[in-house]
């Protein structure tokens, strides 16, 4: 799961970089799927260990960043539609194809490390 996890920092912080260019780099928000996909990246190689007690930690650690990252995606993207619509104008699609591109992204991600953890209990009861 760390290649995974590797994967899925690298699209992270690449869905950060071009949200940030893309809205000419004067909303520095737009980096904030960079910092998850930083701070997974760093998760994933810290998870490279012999040790499976250290392995199990940070994937642990990893997937709490993807949750934490996935539910704060979709609030801000909610809760910038609703407040635009309230004010009675159009939502910045920009913010809100990146915010619901991470949420995406770290949904998949956390359902893959959950099925892995359910697996690798279920092997350790056989």
């Amino acid at each position: 799961m760390a290649r995974v996890t590797y994967v899925f920092g690298v699209l992270l912080i690449l869905v950060g970089l071009v949200g940030y260019f893309v809205t000419g780099s004067a909303h520095p928000t737009a980096l904030i799927p960079t910092w998850f996909g930083l701070a997974m990246v760093v998760g994933g190689i810290l998870a490279v260990s012999p040790s499976e007690s250290r392995r199990k930690l940070f994937m642990h650690i990893n997937v709490t960043i993807g949750l934490v990252g996935l539910i704060g995606a979709l609030a801000s993207a909610l809760h910038g539609y609703g407040h635009a619509r309230s004010l009675g104008i159009d939502p910045d699609y920009k913010a809100m194809t990146a915010q619901l591109t991470m949420a995406g992204l770290l949904l998949i991600y956390v359902n893959l490390c959950v099925r892995s953890f359910i697996q690798a209990r279920r092997s350790r009861q056989v």
